[in-house]
């Protein structure tokens, strides 16, 4: 949620720090603003929507400046208007600074600060920090110091960047629960969110920790100290050559349509090198620092948010069926809270497709607290919950732009499926018929892929209606729930996931002619009582579009659409089932003339709980 970018010594600061806004885009979108010093001056252009906007404002490569922020803005203290949108000034607009993050006590902060004769302009709980830095720089505080007083008294999480006139050519950066990583190339230093943004311009990168704080100054290394106590801090300087890579949507009309593309290259992708068939073998090099640990194993809980907590369901089934573990998943905002007995044996799994979920991060803390196995499955190398797990297995998803995850799911559910087997033992007959499938999978995908016809014929007759119905059983209720969820996150249709057997214990009183019922019903064990809770919705006229297998013509003639999938191990059928799915979600948001990449209220990173 919300993001930023700063950068202080190269030769187009101002048009960096706007293209680095734009990469940043998926965080947050509802607003966009930089603030540029130059020669101790400072200058802010803001702009509402899309931080493409700025160059409507102001000449981007014309500008000079030695020093530029700026920031992304996804509402949450006031609404989307021009005086709430970063960067946020003093009242004499020689200190701007903008903040990713919540200041849980800005509400006290603001009342000293206006006891004290300060005046605010905006509802957000980021206006409080450049008054702060101004109250201890009128005190008599040297620049670097005001700013570490000032951040001394924020409570919450946050990633800031801050301008004064009193420090010209210095970038001020700091953090706490949010992410935020420094780009060093020759004489410039950037200052970001996410290293996509300088991905491409420096070949490594210092992510910060909590109580870092660090100003940037053009052709001098930086210098971290801690907010705490002022004192060095050595961070070493990571390699992300092949953490990120700077993405265009190509030949593709939206991200999220390339994305769902790129699926079975994801699937290569996270099973090169990792899967043997030939040996029936699993090689997961991430958690062999923890194998002894992992062996020890007596029960598996899986923490997450959102899509990945679907994955999540989905892993547990396998690795239940598969290596015989007992698992349970929990949403990670309610994980923090429970209560629960836990042993020395328990090991908590992470999903994250940022790397930077709030509540996932808080779940994390927990289990260390109760030295419990901590892995992780992300697809950000170098973010939190990256390198505050024991261990863990990359996603090599690539780059995820729109809000709406697609392939990071898709890679999360092969992810799990290795780990599944990795548990197991050899000896599971499972095994092998899994890695072979794994195998077979991306041209299963770029089959189904190649002819989207009946995705789109069924995306555009049902487009306009208001609500809708997912149901599966066994491996595709977790599909059915991540199903609907994808259909209200870009098409704003009412959407619910239920497991089919439970149509009967309340659903159904739901259906009318009104009221669609998206049924998985490709091959399973379950696929006959599937098939009568379809005959269910029918009897009382609700319209049904099934998910088959492709040549189950039984399907065919109970429901009124279907959209035939190629067919796959049961274990395995997800991958395909939720990659039409997103497709068929995609589509009916491009029939309603939606923006489909970043969808309202929405935001790609949730660094917030």
């Amino acid at each position: 949620m919300c993001g930023i970018a700063g950068c202080v010594g190269h030769v187009n600061t101002p048009g960096l720090v706007v293209e680095g806004l734009e990469t940043l885009q998926y965080r947050g979108y509802d607003s966009a603003g930089i603030a540029m010093q130059n020669d101790g001056q400072l200058e802010v252009v803001k702009t509402i929507g899309a931080p493409g906007n700025l160059r409507k404002q102001f000449d981007v490569n014309a500008t000079i400046a030695e020093t530029a922020i700026g920031h992304n803005r996804w509402a949450t203290h006031g609404p989307v208007n021009m005086p709430n949108a970063h960067p946020h000034t003093n009242e004499t607009g020689t200190i701007a600074s903008v903040c990713n993050g919540t200041i849980e006590n800005y509400k006290q902060l603001r009342a000293e600060l206006t006891y004290n004769g300060y005046s605010f302009s905006s509802q957000t709980d980021t206006e409080v920090i450049p008054h702060l830095f101004d109250y201890y720089l009128a005190e008599g505080a040297e620049p670097e110091n005001a700013f570490r007083q000032a951040l001394g008294r924020l409570v919450g999480a946050y990633a800031v960047l801050a301008l004064t006139d009193q420090d010209p050519g210095a970038l001020y950066a700091a953090k706490f629960s949010s992410p935020l990583v420094l780009g060093v190339n020759g004489h410039e230093h950037i200052a970001a969110s996410d290293t996509v943004v300088f991905a491409g311009t420096t070949k490594q990168a210092t992510f910060l920790e909590d109580h870092d704080m660090v100003r940037l100054i053009a052709d001098e290394p930086p210098r971290i100290t801690s907010v705490k106590d002022s004192g060095s801090v050595v961070r070493v300087p990571e390699d992300i050559e092949d953490i990120e890579k700077k993405v265009g949507k190509g030949e593709f009309e939206h991200y999220m349509l390339k994305e769902i593309f790129e699926s079975a290259e994801t699937v290569r992708d996270a099973t090169r090198g990792r899967i043997h068939p030939e040996d029936n073998l699993v090689k997961l090099g991430g958690l062999e620092s923890v194998e002894e640990r992992i062996k020890d194993t007596s029960r598996i809980v899986i923490v997450a948010c959102g899509t990945s907590y679907y994955a999540g369901l989905i892993g547990e089934q396998l690795i239940e069926e598969i290596a015989g573990i007992p698992v349970e998943v929990q949403q990670a905002s309610e994980f923090v809270y429970r209560n629960e007995p836990f042993d020395k044996n328990t090991t908590v799994i992470a999903i994250s497709q940022s790397g930077e979920t709030a509540d996932t991060i808080g779940a994390l803390k927990k289990a260390d607290e109760l030295a419990m196995l901590k892995l992780g499955i992300v697809n950000s190398l170098g973010s939190r919950i990256y390198r505050n797990t024991d261990a863990g297995v990359y996603c090599h998803a690539g780059p995820e732009i729109a809000v709406a995850s697609t392939k990071a799911f898709t890679s999360q559910v092969t992810v799990l499926t290795e780990v599944a087997m990795a548990l197991a033992e050899k000896s599971n007959t499972l095994n092998k018929p899994l890695m072979e499938e794994l195998v077979a999978l991306p041209e299963k995908i770029e089959a189904m892929l190649a002819d989207t016809s009946a995705i789109q014929a069924a995306a555009k007759k049902y487009a306009d209606y208001k609500n809708f119905l997912f149901i599966g059983r066994g491996y595709n209720y977790p599909v059915a729930l991540e199903g609907a969820l994808k259909l209200k996150e870009v098409s704003y249709i009412h959407a619910e996931g239920y497991g089919a057997g439970e149509m009967k214990h309340g659903p159904l009183a739901m259906i009318d002619e009104d009221f669609p019922t998206v049924a998985l019903a490709t091959d399973n064990p379950q696929l006959e009582k599937t098939m009568s809770n379809i005959e269910e919705i029918r009897a009382r006229r609700g319209p049904v579009l099934a998910l088959a297998t492709a040549g189950n013509k039984e399907v065919e003639q109970t429901a009124d659409d279907v959209i035939y999938v190629p067919a796959s191990l049961e274990q395995t059928q997800p991958i395909l089932n939720s990659i039409a799915l997103q497709l068929f979600a995609y589509h009916v948001a491009v029939e309603k003339g939606l923006n489909v990449d970043q969808p309202r209220n929405l935001a790609k990173s949730v660094t917030v709980e």
